[in-house]
């Protein structure tokens, strides 16, 4: 196969690609209300109890309805995942990724679709929703091609007399729990990645974006995977979520989200259940608490865009969002002044408009959430710019700086996931990497310099697992920058890089004596 480089972002200042995304807004706009079932086994079942998602830039608008999983719908799922494992994991790793080729080329077909369900239903501006969708092809893709490349095991050594294999196998079924805030991209990566690697998976999404998630479970049976290789199971958290990491013939447990649900899921999940014969395996993306750094001497102009780019896109819900802004004080008034000066220039309003920089939240929980963290930064620092919220139609909050922040303040330590962003001023570049790595977190991390130095000196000692020079801390590539973190940020599973398929699977050696 030729090389693959990632797909390629919408220009969207070409007038065909704005006709274009504004005709598929149309048509979502057109599907709006539709339900979607439980799928189990390829069965579609319809429930009582429903999640109705609900559009976070217009209270007023239902996305759609999807139908939530019980426990003894989750039983069924993990039935039909275990028979399906059984035939599934003899596929030959090239058929399998054939299905995976198969449905990135129709996701590419029908990227500005998939597109404006985000827009939709996670409030994502056009550039942030084109992003994701286009991370999500990328993945699908990425993970098809590294499944071609190590299905033959690795070369490992024979002595005269014997034949050696290093192979590896899958692991068995999987429950795969992901997050709202890249409700296309995380979600599909985790699921294809699982399941070419030979594993049958329960899929439970976020409860705020279950329809994208549903898309995406049609695009993939349309692609022709076979039934009950993915099982769609949207349910909550406590009634199916714990059943489902307990449950003695899950065998994995690939998880992003929030730290408090990671650790709980590594907890439970350590637990030997009756009928358990084997270690479940834990893959865990958290949370993190992003530092950008700025040195005395680096570009002012690139140190206040990549703050503030960092700080607010996608209304600063990402783990890798850089909610902490650490400046030498020689320069901290100036790169202070030009970020507000940015900041005030962004526009905050509906998604669906292509000007529109920033979008609402995901929901009143994390609304309040943010806004009572703006509240304790008012007490705690200098309010800069922002700091106002209004939730009468849909989350908006004010993109929001605080200035002068004590290094051990509580919003230089907890994760906001909002729009927030916190100035601390360092005394020297000592004093800089000591406050980059203050934190429990370990995720992203931005060095703004131009002293080679210290940006060697960055390189071995700010520990973070994706740390960028001179741009934002956000943004990572699939294939070109692996993405993972250190600390309770999780278990540096590096999505998007070499050996992230190896999780899902396990090594066998056989030797035969010749």
């Amino acid at each position: 196969m030729q090389a693959y480089t990632h797909e390629p972002f919408t220009n969207f200042a070409d007038e065909k690609n704005i006709k274009a995304f504004e005709e598929a807004l149309a048509y979502v706009q057109s599907q709006l209300g539709t339900h979607y079932p439980v799928v189990i086994g390829g069965e579609k079942i319809t429930t009582e109890e429903k999640i109705v998602s609900i559009n976070p830039a217009n209270k007023e608008e239902v996305i759609g309805s999807v139908s939530m999983a019980d426990q003894e719908l989750a039983e069924k799922a993990m039935t039909a995942a275990l028979t399906a494992f059984e035939t599934w994991k003899t596929w030959k790793p090239e058929h399998r990724a054939n299905i995976l080729f198969r449905a990135a080329a129709i996701m590419r077909r029908r990227k500005h679709e998939f597109s404006s369900y985000l827009v939709k239903e996670a409030g994502k501006p056009w550039k942030e929703a084109d992003a994701d969708t286009a991370e999500a092809i990328d993945f699908i893709e990425y993970y098809g091609r590294q499944m071609l490349k190590i299905k033959e095991g690795v070369p490992v050594q024979s002595r005269a007399g014997e034949y050696n294999q290093f192979s590896y196998i899958p692991l068995g079924v999987g429950i795969i729990i992901s997050p709202f805030n890249f409700p296309l991209a995380i979600m599909a990566g985790t699921t294809v990645a699982a399941i070419v690697s030979g594993n049958t998976v329960l899929l439970k999404p976020a409860n705020s974006t279950p329809i994208v998630a549903a898309k995406f479970v049609e695009l993939m049976h349309e692609a022709g995977l076979p039934s009950g290789v993915l099982n769609f199971v949207p349910g909550s958290g406590a009634k199916i979520g714990d059943y489902l990491v307990d449950h003695p013939k899950t065998r994995f447990v690939s998880f992003t989200g929030s730290r408090e649900v990671g650790c709980r899921i590594y907890e439970r999940a350590a637990k030997v259940n009756p009928g358990q014969i084997w270690l479940k395996r834990v893959i865990a993306e958290m949370g993190g608490k992003d530092t950008v750094v700025v040195d005395n001497d680096a570009d002012l102009d690139l140190a206040a865009a990549s703050i503030v780019y960092s700080a607010f896109g996608f209304s600063g819900q990402k783990c890798s969002a850089g909610s902490r802004a650490v400046v030498h004080q020689d320069v901290y008034d100036e790169v202070l002044e030009k970020a507000v000066a940015l900041t005030k220039q962004l526009k905050l309003g509906n998604p669906e408009s292509l000007e529109t920089y920033m979008g609402p939240v995901i929901d009143e929980k994390s609304f309040k959430k943010i806004m009572n963290y703006i509240e304790i930064g008012k007490e705690e620092g200098r309010l800069m710019t922002g700091g106002e919220g209004d939730d009468s139609t849909g989350y908006y909050i004010q993109p929001t700086i605080f200035a002068d922040l004590d290094e051990n303040a509580r919003l230089m330590q907890e994760e906001i996931f909002g729009p927030v962003v916190t100035f601390c001023k360092a005394r020297d570049f000592d004093h800089m990497m000591q406050v980059a790595n203050n934190t429990d977190y370990g995720l992203t991390g931005a060095l703004i310099s131009n002293n080679r130095e210290h940006i060697e000196r960055a390189r071995a000692e700010f520990h973070v697992g994706n740390l960028y020079f001179n741009r934002t801390c956000t943004g990572a590539i699939v294939g070109y920058q692996p993405f993972g973190g250190f600390n309770m940020s999780g278990t540096d599973s590096k999505a998007g890089g070499p050996d992230y398929l190896l999780l899902h699977m396990q090594a066998k050696t056989t030797s035969e004596m010749l």
